[in-house]
């Protein structure tokens, strides 16, 4: 064996030795500093990086990248450290400042509006104030900030908001290149058509010949001939920049549909002079869930969001509303008691209480009222639940267990 060969041996047991007696009792990183216990695995971490050196720099680096894998180490420790302190902010600022602070769009019946009294109400108005409740005890310390997507954003990653309602839809490069994560889907939305109900239509794949309305430029055109080639249904598309322009156009007779997200296109007939003479099809030709946000490496903030989530759409699985969550606390059902906090404290782990999820499911109501009452039947879009139904019942709502 050579002697550089020795030296490297020399060197990994040296780190490894050095590593098991670190375990709990801290590590010497530098000249007068430790970094605490070193974490189970570590050694191997260390091998790595030795190997990554050796193969930068070649064999004869010897005693030389002994002193760079323990920098490297460290730094790596180092980051760790922040990026814990960076998980915990959210949640510490959210509770030190007493209020929640939640992105939402501006004037989207049935996710988001506001009346002249500076009364909020939407889905995604719901989900924040039911946030609020799990965290601060009331849905009435959540605040609202209507936010243009241009900057929604951007004011969740610098910390102005503390969780988004965005416009737009769950992609793979939404989640992986705005420095943001979408936590699920809090609504299964998707692009549609809607026709007046004297041409006598009842399913998109009645439409050929037809002229449909699209917004110029965006994914609507691309999904709309896409469904129409995949057909082989002829179309003309009749297009502009601003969708109130379409409206008017769809209004006064210039094309046969209208196309664009189901929500959207239930607002619009609402405020249709006659809105139950217009019919949205059936076919849903696009997928565009939409749900909340959090920033990047928040994870203790994500879990709570996305537990909240959960226990909404669980505690409609297990039949317990606004009206009956106390009542159903003494339930022989330990599922309902569990998910109540009786005899069981899920809020642990979260950083809550044990009564987080019955507080509030009090407060908003489960998954179902509060998509009744913004998007269903008690509210103007006059939406069937759809895809948003519970997956027993034929949508794809599916609440993780939470035990």
């Amino acid at each position: 064996m050579s002697q550089v060969e020795t030296q490297s041996e020399t060197t990994v047991k040296t780190l490894t030795y050095r590593n098991e007696r670190a375990k709990g009792t801290g590590r010497r990183c530098a000249k007068g500093g430790t970094r605490g216990a070193v974490p189970a695995g570590l050694e191997y971490q260390e091998l790595m990086v030795l190997r990554i050196v050796r193969q930068s720099m070649g064999e004869n680096c010897a005693g030389f990248c002994r002193l760079v894998v323990i920098f490297l180490v460290c730094f790596c420790l180092t980051a760790a450290a922040g990026a814990t302190m960076v998980r915990a902010g959210t949640l510490e600022n959210v509770r030190s400042r007493g209020q929640l602070v939640c992105g939402v769009s501006d004037q989207q019946p049935g996710y988001a509006s506001v009346d002249r009294f500076g009364a909020w109400t939407g889905l995604d108005v719901a989900f924040c104030e039911a946030v609020a409740t799990a965290v601060l005890g009331s849905k009435a310390n959540a605040v609202f900030k209507a936010m243009p997507v241009s900057s929604a954003f951007r004011a969740l990653a610098s910390g102005e908001i503390d969780l988004l309602m965005p416009p737009t839809s769950w992609t793979l490069s939404h989640d992986t290149e705005l420095n943001v994560r979408f936590v699920d889907a809090l609504v299964h939305d998707g692009q549609g058509f809607m026709v007046p109900r004297s041409h006598g239509i009842s399913s998109a794949l009645e439409l050929s010949g037809a002229s449909v309305c699209a917004v110029a430029g965006t994914r609507a055109v691309d999904s709309a001939a896409a469904f129409f080639g995949r057909h082989r249904m002829r179309h003309q598309l009749v297009t502009n920049a601003l969708w109130s322009e379409l409206v008017q156009a769809y209004a006064g007779g210039a094309c046969t549909a209208l196309t664009g997200d189901i929500t959207r296109l239930a607002a619009v007939r609402s405020t249709l002079a006659g809105s139950s003479e217009h019919v949205i099809l059936p076919e849903v030709i696009s997928k565009e869930p939409r749900g909340p946000v959090v920033r990047v490496g928040d994870h203790a903030w994500f879990a709570i969001v996305r537990w909240v989530l959960m226990a909404l759409i669980e505690a409609e699985e297990l039949d317990i509303s606004s009206t009956n969550v106390d009542q159903r606390a003494d339930s022989a059902m330990e599922d309902v008691r569990r998910l109540l906090g009786v005899d069981s404290d899920l809020g642990q782990s979260l950083g809550l209480d044990a009564a987080w999820a019955r507080r509030t499911i009090r407060e908003v109501g489960n998954y179902g009222e509060i998509f009744e009452r913004n998007m269903g039947s008690g509210s103007v879009l006059k939406l069937p639940r759809g895809y948003n139904n519970l997956w027993s019942r034929g949508g794809l709502l599916y609440g993780v267990p939470l035990r």
